[in-house]
């Protein structure tokens, strides 16, 4: 079965991308979980313990509350309540925070700090899975044991406004509620308005027993402003004003009832400096967390410091306050100053009932759990509380009472800390047999693309994939029946669940048949290549073939940048592999086009080819080149030499000058925005151009690049697209200076800004029209067999398009990014590829290596907080989900998407060769395959590594994103290969 090279690795891309998909789902693993209460049944709590004394306290204890009030305020960091802007802005709260009734606490959340896993952590206690990430944009609803689920099969009445995620999580739990889409990141103002007009009514209502609501224009201003901005100080200053509105209406309540209320004030998460949110820097983790009722009075001189405490605590502390059963998978524990002031017998029940529940918890995820140091410390509790039990219903009210009381709750508090570290620890359980699969699948990928590097590389840009007669071999059905085998034996045998094991039979089937014929077709072409002697010989045609420095650069860099991935420093700083890479790159290149100048090898010929209109064009050298890869093929066909005497003077010192302008550019990109970790917090160009203070400047630089845009763009498109272009353009920047980034000559401040809706899609309408141009080309050139210039043109404004939606989506004081990178991609067009005459292998690494360096140059890092949320919300009014994930997905990885859609427009408009966008997407496919095969591996041997969730989980949800759009370039690639061959 002969197969087109572009043809064949886009094929080998789609089984990667299953792969992948089949091992982050066993990677992403299933937290620990209660087997207790799978359908939220009632249990009778767990009597006192009596030593031997009749108890009476063997139901749960009563409500310490009449009503309940969660004001949850998304991205609500703690400093911004404790710092300098809580004074400033919140002094309502503050007063509280300092000399109310009230206790305050820092809550410490868990990876991933984005919306639905924080809900679920708050209401469950449990610490969701990292894959929530991903569920996150879609939230199921949540069937473990929770707070809301306890409180309404306990009769409550509660009552939701705000974020719809809750109503998703628990639909059919609010008697009333209206809920706001989280997404929507532009909307700062409505969103929280919409929560707002219903407090004055409620308030005055008695029908409810909880009140929840969650605030989210706070998190939104953070989004597309950061927290710097000075939306921010008037958001904390209007939650400030409803906090106090809330406090006052549950004080006059109670002052009829004399029963106390509790109000709680909290954050999901906190936001980065850039005002993401997603990783681990302490700006996401910590949370402001202030419990607020009249049963805290202190007394005068009570000075009540923030303490730190964990998130999950919350869910233990409310279900004690509205006396309901602590949910099952807790592993928080109860904030103890909320019943400091009860009597010190409800205090010890109340730790018992922790207690118990905490090592019930361990017992079920913990096979060891007798030998866990918390379960100890429980089981002595439980001992001198019983004997404090047996004292007390003596009457004994005596100082040896009161001494071992405070014993107890010494111990039951320490006892509390051991049990939810030690859950903490076991928070997960890998699917490894899912992880199992998917590697092998990844990995026989990418070993079938190394064996057909001699086929796939040659003249013909085609090869015989060994399928067909391994299919219907005796070894294949062996390995299908042994396989099968396995799998039947694993998935009867396993107690944990196991998510292949759950798919159809036929499915499992299907993947078991498939990894059979990959086996079978790596075997046979591995036999193939011993067969034919030319594993790892000499190129017989060229016995004198040896790499040049290029081949040798980048070799060493895609190796080094493969190692680099298993050390977890490097992964956060990745962006610094890559600016040395491609720094490296400019050097190398410099190199070669100084010994082409100016030295002569005695060997070589003194005569060179003539370069046509002072260019030479890579079509002959990708004519002449024969089998190998330019990354790993040690069978180097010597190239004829590349002089560049005959080029004019003006050209030459082009030519000469070309990588050092390069090097200057990427120098300046990198000024532009610090990313990473270790210095990310310093400041940057882009931080001083996006302060208030600056925007003139900024508005400057911005109508300039968009200009320089259309200047690069503009050359090669036709005349409808040019001025589709100049509007699109245009209309880019009103839509920035509607929103308030940037300033019309005539605007001296940005008072009248909107959300940008018509003017965002006015330039839609044109992104649309060019793309449509440029398919309407490429279609004609195929059906009628047009010029091949209606062709190139074609490719160039489907190009041009792409590069109209990313100047739409980068944030203004990112454009020079976009002007840099089409300012690169035009000089080494035009004065290194073409002199050089490099071919398509070497071409389309130096677009890859670019391409995840201005991935880098954006701003963008391995870590989720980086991902620029607002993007996918530019021209849309209300939240739609797949287009808002397409802009997303589009505005993150925009470098790499440009660079792959250069090299296609570049290789087929400069070369005659039909071959070269096969070499192409076999080399583009071969190079993403080797970074993402290497680190699964790595992550399955360090998923115990301390830094697993933080660091390399975050990373490997790039690589899975990366490969998915590697597959979709790829298949760009083989449909103009098709239309190639066709023409």
């Amino acid at each position: 079965m002969r197969l087109g090279s572009g043809t064949f690795a886009a094929c080998c891309v789609v089984i990667e991308v299953l792969g992948v998909a089949l091992f982050l789902r066993g990677f992403f693993p299933t937290p620990v979980r209660s087997s207790a209460r799978t359908e939220h049944q009632a249990e009778p709590p767990a009597p006192e313990p009596s030593a031997g004394a009749s108890s009476n306290w063997t139901k749960l204890p009563p409500p310490l509350f009449r009503k309940v009030v969660i004001m949850l305020i998304d991205g609500l960091r703690d400093d911004f309540v404790f710092g300098s802007k809580g004074v400033k802005f919140m002094p309502y709260t503050t007063y509280l925070v300092e000399k109310g009734a009230s206790h305050s606490f820092v809550a410490e959340a868990k990876l991933p700090t984005v919306t639905m896993p924080r809900i679920k952590a708050l209401m469950t206690g449990s610490l969701p899975g990292f894959i929530d990430v991903v569920r996150n944009l879609n939230s199921p609803a949540l069937l473990e044991d929770n707070v809301i689920t306890q409180a309404k099969a306990a009769g409550k009445r509660i009552i939701f406004y705000g974020d719809e995620t809750w109503v998703k999580l628990f639909p059919r739990h609010f008697v009333e509620y209206d809920g706001t889409t989280s997404f929507f990141v532009s909307d700062y103002t409505e969103v929280d308005d919409n929560v707002t007009r219903h407090l004055d009514k409620v308030l005055k209502r008695g029908d409810w027993d909880v009140l929840i609501l969650h605030y989210l224009g706070l998190d939104h201003i953070g989004h597309v402003s950061g927290p710097s901005s000075p939306l921010i100080g008037h958001k904390l200053r209007e939650m400030d004003s409803i906090l106090m509105k809330i406090h006052t209406s549950l004080l006059s309540e109670e002052r009829e009832t004399l029963v106390p209320n509790l109000l709680v004030l909290c954050g999901d998460h906190g936001m980065s400096e850039t005002g993401g949110h997603g990783a681990s820097s302490v700006e996401e983790l910590n949370t402001a967390l202030i419990l607020i009722s009249s049963a805290f009075e202190r007394k005068p001189g009570d000075i009540r410091r923030p303490k730190h405490v964990q998130q999950t605590d919350l869910a233990a502390t409310l279900a004690i306050g509205l006396g309901l059963p602590i949910p099952g998978n807790s592993v928080g524990s109860l904030l103890f100053p909320t019943v400091e002031g009860r009597p010190v017998r409800e205090q010890l029940r109340f730790l018992h009932l922790n207690a118990v529940q905490l090592s019930k918890l361990l017992q079920e995820n913990v096979p060891s759990y007798t030998k866990e140091p918390g379960f100890e410390q429980f089981k002595m509790s439980e001992r001198l509380h019983g004997n404090w039990i047996r004292l007390y219903l003596e009457e004994n009210n005596s100082e040896v009472l009161f001494n071992l009381g405070a014993k107890v709750r010494r111990q039951y508090l320490d006892a509390l800390r051991t049990l939810s570290l030690s859950l903490s620890r076991q928070v997960a359980q890998y699917d490894i047999y899912s992880m199992l699969v998917g590697t092998v699948m990844v990995l026989e990928v990418l070993a079938l693309l190394l064996l057909s590097i001699p086929q796939a590389l040659s003249s013909e840009a085609e090869l015989e994939v060994p399928l067909w007669s391994p299919v219907f071999s005796l070894l294949f059905y062996l390995m299908f029946l042994v396989l099968s085998a396995l799998h039947v034996i694993v998935c009867t045998s396993t107690e944990s669940s196991c998510y292949f094991c759950g798919l159809s039979w036929l499915t499992a089937g299907g993947v078991m048949a498939l990894i059979s014929a990959l086996l079978c077709a790596v075997g046979s072409a591995l036999a193939k290549m011993f067969a034919d002697g030319k594993f790892l010989s000499k190129n017989p045609a060229h016995p004198k073939a040896r790499w040049s420095e290029l081949d040798v650069l980048i070799l060493l860099g895609t190796t080094g940048h493969v190692l680099s991935l298993g050390a977890s420093s490097f992964i956060e700083e990745e962006h610094q592999t890559w600016y040395f890479l491609i720094n490296t790159l400019c050097l190398a290149l410099c190199h070669e086009i100084y010994r082409n100048c100016f030295l002569r090898d005695d060997c070589e010929p003194q005569q060179c080819s003539h370069v046509e209109e002072g260019f030479v064009s890579p079509a002959p050298a990708l004519q002449d080149r024969s089998i190998r890869c330019n990354m790993l093929e040690p069978h180097r066909v010597s190239k004829g030499p590349t002089s560049l005497d005959t080029l004019r003077g003006y050209e030459k010192w082009m030519v000469l000058a070309s990588p050092w302008v390069i090097l200057t550019c990427c120098r300046l990109l990198r000024s532009l925005n610090q990313t990473g970790v270790q210095w990310a917090h310093r400041p940057d160009l882009g931080h001083w151009l996006t302060s208030s203070d600056h925007k003139a400047e900024l508005s400057v630089l911005a109508a300039l690049s968009l200009i320089l845009i259309f200047a690069l763009v503009q050359r090669r498109c036709s005349l409808t697209s040019k001025v589709a272009m100049a509007l699109g353009l245009l209309g880019v920047y009103c839509y920035r200076a509607a929103i308030g980034n940037v300033l019309f000559p005539w605007q001296r401040d940005s008072k009248d800004i909107s959300k940008g809706v018509i003017e965002a899609r006015f330039v839609h309408v044109f992104v649309l029209g060019i793309l449509f141009t440029g398919t309407k080309d490429l279609l004609k050139s195929q059906v009628i067999a047009a010029d091949f210039t209606i062709k190139t043109v074609g490719l160039w404004e489907i190009y041009s398009g792409l590069v109209l939606l990313a100047a739409l989506l980068f944030r203004p004081h990112n454009l020079p990014v976009l002007v840099f990178s089409l300012f690169i991609q035009t000089i080494m067009t035009k004065f290194i590829w073409k002199p050089l005459r490099h071919d398509a292998a070497e071409i389309t690494i130096m677009h890859y290596w670019f391409g995840q360096a201005f991935f880098y140059f954006q701003g963008n890092s391995n870590s989720i907080a980086t991902v620029d949320v607002s993007a996918g919300f530019v021209g849309l009014d209300t939240y739609m989900e797949v287009p808002a994930m397409f802009l997303t997905a589009f505005a993150t990885f925009a470098g790499p998407v440009l660079w792959a859609s250069h090299l296609v427009s570049f290789l087929s408009s400069e070369t005659s060769s039909g071959s070269a966008l096969g070499h192409a997407c076999f080399c583009y496919a071969l190079i993403c395959s080797f970074p993402v095969s290497a680190y699964i591996i790595l992550v399955t041997s360090l998923r115990y590594h301390l830094f697993i969730w933080s660091v390399f989980s975050p990373k490997l949800l790039y690589e899975g994103m990366h490969i998915l759009i590697t597959a979709a370039i790829c298949a760009f690639f083989t449909a103009m290969d098709q239309t190639n061959t066709k023409s």
